[in-house]
């Protein structure tokens, strides 16, 4: 996986620490829901039942393969994934 340097940079906060990177490559390849920002980025989501089944959101850079942010979205509901 590639990754930005904000990506690297805020994955050391102490909420996002625990964020696996197998869990976000799993998002990646295995998205339950996913919407396309106006500025291209690539939101995906996806339940990850090791964390307490709680939705994993990764957004990808436009080229749908380099991870820009990676975290827990308390907010995501199934039926609403636009955030």
């Amino acid at each position: 996986m590639k990754f930005t340097q904000y990506f690297m940079h805020v994955r050391e906060r102490p909420d996002r620490r625990g964020v696996r990177d197998e869990w976000i490559e799993y998002v990646v390849k295995n998205p339950h829901a996913e919407f396309i920002q106006s500025d291209g980025r690539i939101r995906r989501w996806c339940r990850i039942a090791e964390a307490e089944g709680r939705y994993l959101r990764v957004v990808l850079l436009e080229d749908g393969e380099t991870v820009h942010n990676a975290f827990f979205d308390r907010r995501f509901r199934e039926k609403n994934h636009e955030g």
